[in-house]
């Protein structure tokens, strides 16, 4: 009887991945790669929500420790906190979460930290690899951003790391959103609708209680006085931050979103999460990206 109830899921979930235009029976496994714990989640939180919800793996791994990341703490006892919220986050999204031993504030594109990322690519057998773009305010997010260019073309190469065994086909690459315009503003090649999804990415980000409720309010705003006090309030004040970060919406983003969800969609979604396809890795046409990401339909 368990077999048979196992078939039966397996009939079903293969029916509704061909609903949503995915033609597979393996699920998409998804590799989101930030400088610091935190960056994956307010960058692709969303996005990742629905991939797990639809039965995708999602990893995040941040490249550091963010061992320098806060106003009053620091060092080991910061990493330490800081780790045990990624993975307190992790479980809330549904996603695996894990941050690598590297100093926050130094992170550089060694051959070291390249060979670091290339095995955690291939351990993950990614499908999508999401990162920074090598242009950003914070030297860690432009640095992670250079380490996945670097390694996106030698996860496919046998004798790089010959440790472990290369992948049969090169990943998507994409970029995470920013605002930055040097030398080239972000394009939304992707655009997907997080209305659904907001409220839990947000609970997984107010796990990063060190970083969303002290650190970020005090050195990017200063709005640390405006942080409530009560939990609850807090996780609301929160959920109106990201309100006002994924309802950014400009002209390319519309026309991403018309051309992803059709027109009367589109003009309905509110709250978004963007992605630019790299010029390194698998090239994807419309049809790859839809299968890539079955939370678009059929359009």
């Amino acid at each position: 009887m368990k077999i048979k109830a196992i078939q039966i899921l397996t009939f079903l979930l293969g029916l509704m991945y061909a609903s949503a235009g995915y033609s597979q029976t393996e699920p998409l496994r998804i590799l989101v790669v930030g400088a610091h714990p935190d960056d994956c989640d307010i960058k692709v939180g969303g996005t990742a929500v629905l991939f797990a919800e639809m039965g995708h793996e999602v990893k995040f791994l941040s490249l550091t420790n963010g061992d320098a990341g806060h106003q009053t703490e620091g060092g080991g006892a910061l990493a330490k906190r800081r780790r045990a919220e990624a993975e307190e986050a992790g479980r809330r999204l549904g996603v695996a979460y894990q941050t690598l031993d590297n100093h926050d504030a130094e992170l550089q594109p060694t051959l070291l930290v390249r060979h670091q990322l290339i095995r955690q690519i291939r351990a993950w057998n990614a499908d999508i690899v999401i990162g920074h773009r090598p242009n950003d305010y914070h030297p860690d997010h432009r640095n992670a951003g250079k380490l996945v260019q670097d390694a996106a073309y030698l996860v496919i190469v046998p004798n790089v790391c010959p440790d472990t065994p290369p992948l049969e086909k090169n990943p998507v690459f994409l970029y995470m959103e920013d605002h930055f315009q040097n030398p080239n503003p972000f394009s939304p090649d992707i655009a997907i609708d997080i209305e659904s999804v907001l409220e839990k990415k947000t609970h997984g980000m107010d796990a990063h209680q060190s970083q969303f409720y002290e650190w970020l309010p005090w050195t990017q705003d200063r709005t640390l006085s405006q942080v409530p006090d009560d939990p609850e309030e807090r996780k609301e004040w929160l959920l109106e931050q990201n309100k006002r970060r994924s309802g950014s919406m400009n002209e390319a983003k519309k026309v991403s979103l018309q051309k992803w969800y059709g027109r009367e969609k589109a003009d309905n979604i509110r709250f978004t999460e963007a992605f630019e396809i790299a010029e390194y890795g698998r090239q994807p046409n419309d049809e790859d990206i839809r299968a890539l990401f079955p939370m678009l339909g059929g359009g």
